[in-house]
């Protein structure tokens, strides 16, 4: 709701009305905001907020048990849609009600009038579920990114971890931006039959017998295919510590203020998906890309392990990834059980997105961010 807009009132029987999952209010005070777009991404599920709605969730956000940070209090802000009327009989309000419904219907006057002289294609097509100021924000969010944010400098790195909740356009040319999108559901369907295949070429070479390590010129043992399964954990287990490089040292590199070019390589790498975090199109790896990453993966492996043994933890490491993918999915858009393993992570990347973007590199596992001390202060939601 822009500034310069009148609010709209509520009263208290409106407010409670609204506590299902398919529209749910909440209150500050006697601010209303509608949340229902945010129940499926609140870090502790949406039961918990809709047992609060229609109430006053002031206190919770202070806590305990968890004070929300200043990045979920804007993000919050988000949603506002009026006031709350706990006065609903007095003539001052009924005149404040009188007034809004007149300036609602010249203000619908003018959007019918001005909408009808643009043409389709000069619509923004966010406009309707975007609650970002148009004209305050740094960027011009009507137009691609890609090349906009270079030039915020040492402004960008605060603008970058202040989340949003609107859908990125990276770049004008339609096919560049279709490249830089992926449903979720593409990540299994185009990896997992090659983890299958792989699995399965390795278990049967190992059956064969022929397969040896050699430990030294003159002495090598047998690989039997019961190694198989201990190969692909390893995979898998060394694709978590490069999870975590690759997030904490690429992801979150702090590009110069200076630099045009780092800066836009930072924001097309990961700055888009901490300024929109619940941008469903950004939340897993374009085939495209993950392909170089594999590529380079699968090439490091076989210079350090012969043939088969390499590939067996190539295997490992690739179905790693494809775990990861989904569950960074999950943790943005899933509901896990509370008290759960995933409930945790979830908690636990939805604090380093809003408070704690320099530590918490973990996704599908905590383990690497204790030897590098980069662990989240552990908060119960």
């Amino acid at each position: 709701m822009s500034p310069s807009t009148s609010p709209r009132f509520f009263t208290e029987r409106e407010v409670a009305r609204h506590c299902t999952k398919d529209s749910c209010w909440v209150l500050m005070g006697t601010r209303v905001y509608d949340v229902t777009a945010f129940l499926r991404m609140h870090p502790g599920g949406e039961a918990l907020i809709r047992s609060r709605s229609g109430k006053d969730v002031s206190q919770a956000m202070e806590g305990p048990p968890h004070r929300h940070s200043e990045n979920a209090r804007r993000w919050m802000e988000q949603y506002y849609i009026g006031e709350l009327d706990r006065d609903s009989g007095t003539d001052e309000a009924q005149t404040l009600r009188a007034r809004n419904k007149a300036n609602k219907q010249t203000e619908g006057e003018k959007a019918q009038q001005t909408t009808e002289a643009k043409d389709e294609d000069e619509r923004d097509p966010y406009s309707l579920c975007s609650p970002v100021d148009l004209d305050k924000d740094l960027v011009d969010w009507r137009k691609p990114l890609a090349w906009q944010v270079g030039h915020l400098r040492e402004k960008y790195d605060a603008w970058v971890h202040q989340p949003v909740d609107r859908p990125i356009r990276l770049f004008g040319n339609p096919i560049m931006e279709a490249i830089t999108k992926t449903s979720w559901y593409w990540v299994p369907i185009v990896w997992l039959p090659i983890v299958f295949y792989l699995s399965w070429h390795c278990y049967t070479t190992l059956a064969q017998g022929t397969t040896r390590l050699a430990l030294t010129s003159g002495f090598s043992i047998p690989v039997h295919k019961y190694f198989f399964p201990v190969l692909f954990m390893m995979g898998w287990f060394l694709w978590s510590f490069i999870e975590y490089c690759i997030h904490r040292f690429v992801f979150h590199m702090k590009p110069p203020a200076h630099n045009y070019y780092l800066i836009t390589l930072h924001f097309l790498l990961h700055g888009q998906h901490h300024k929109s975090p619940f941008d469903g199109s950004r939340l897993v790896f374009p085939p495209g890309l993950a392909s170089l990453v594999v590529a380079v993966f699968y090439m490091s492996i076989n210079c350090v392990l012969p043939d088969i043994l390499g590939v067996c933890v190539f295997v490992g490491g690739l179905g790693g990834y494809v775990v990861y993918d989904m569950i960074h999915y999950y943790l943005h858009y899933g509901s896990p059980k509370k008290g759960s393993y995933l409930y945790s992570l979830k908690a636990y990347h939805v604090k380093h997105h809003f408070e704690h973007q320099r530590s918490g590199f973990g996704i599908t596992t905590t383990f690497w961010d204790h030897p590098f001390n980069t662990t989240i202060p552990d908060e119960k939601f």
